[in-house]
């Protein structure tokens, strides 16, 4: 029997995280009925430091734990597991709202000890969610960013990113930030299945046209490429981007840690049942036989003949469409603090 889609949400059933020691079952109609569900955060530090060595950014901000986008492939599921929760439906029904962060990172960017740098927006769940269009707080902290002149990276998979074009020209000005929009492919019924709460695909691409058209530096990222399920579809992707006024493009292989593999299996066999075997093999064939791998330099793009030709599929389309030019890096030279600045005034 395979398992059956909830309509709205990513996820096909809410098995425990895997540090809880009781489960429980639900009928086979509460899953549907779960609304999605705000919980305040009582963080006290905002930036986050990582030290990986294949991302490009120490530094990222996260204004909400968990995603509402429900992208069924998402690598950061199991994080909601240190809270007690599900990676499953817990993970985009349950989110935790950091309403402090903006307060939190003036005051981490005033501090004696930061040094300027690129700041990731957000590194982990979509900081451009649903609830956001409410509550702001993604908005108040970009005014942070563009009051300290500290550069900023965004990438996102939702079209609100342009409700914001007035910071984002202010920083555009002072060659402070970057904007990616994630788009996994062009076919509006896989889309609505595998991040059934992200905007559309022809949406994303209005979002690209848009912030082009206002000088705001603006890429695009295939996240992910999932082997024999979109990633036919990298040519066709990469054309439209660079028509809608994008100038740069990345992927990044199908990540599927921990939970997150039985997860995607089960929305296999709810959404793809007859493809399910082909996309897990193929899967396979880039991660060394198995589901996943994390070693660094490898769990991005993967390994092995299948991963290669995906390689070369996208950096044929890349130099065909002009999206393989070098970017100069973010700037921090206009760096300022306005608090400092204030006293100094008085």
């Amino acid at each position: 029997m395979h398992p059956t889609a909830i309509h709205g949400r990513g996820a096909v059933g809410n098995p425990v995280g895997r540090f809880e020691p009781l489960e429980i079952e639900y009928e086979p109609a509460e899953p549907n009925a779960q609304p999605t569900k705000l919980y305040r955060d009582t963080t006290r530090n905002i930036i986050a430091f990582n030290d990986s060595p294949d991302v490009n950014f120490d530094a990222s901000v996260n204004p909400y734990r968990g995603c509402e986008h429900g992208c069924v492939y998402c690598y950061a599921r199991p994080t909601h597991e240190y809270l007690g929760l599900s990676a499953c439906l817990d993970f985009e029904t349950r989110i935790f709202v950091k309403h402090d962060a903006p307060d939190l990172l003036r005051r981490e960017l005033a501090a004696p000890g930061w040094q300027p740098q690129l700041v990731a927006l957000s590194g982990v769940t979509d900081a451009y969610q649903p609830v956001e269009r409410k509550l702001e707080l993604t908005r108040r902290c970009l005014q942070v960013f563009a009051d300290f002149r500290n550069p900023v990276g965004i990438i996102t998979k939702n079209d609100l990113v342009t409700r914001d074009i007035d910071i984002l020209q202010d920083l555009a000005a002072h060659d402070a930030i970057d904007v990616r929009i994630s788009i996994t492919s062009l076919d509006k019924r896989l889309a609505d299945r595998m991040e059934p709460r992200a905007s559309r695909p022809r949406q994303r691409l209005r979002a690209v046209e848009t912030l082009a058209r206002s000088s705001i530096r603006v890429g695009i990222m295939i996240g992910p490429v999932v082997p024999g399920l979109n990633d036919h579809e990298i040519s066709d992707i990469l054309r439209v981007s660079a028509d809608a006024g994008a100038s740069s493009a990345s992927y990044i292989l199908l990540r599927l840690p921990l939970g997150v593999k039985e997860l995607f299996a089960d929305w296999l066999d709810a959404h793809y049942p007859h493809r399910k075997d082909k996309v897990l093999n193929r899967v396979r064939d880039t991660r060394g036989g198995d589901l996943y791998d994390s070693s660094y330099g490898t769990r991005m793009r993967g390994e092995g003949e299948y991963a290669d030709q995906i390689e070369r599929m996208f950096r044929i389309a890349q130099r065909r469409y002009d999206l393989d030019r070098k970017l100069s890096p973010l700037s921090t030279a206009h760096f300022r603090n306005p608090e400092g600045q204030l006293e100094l005034g008085l």
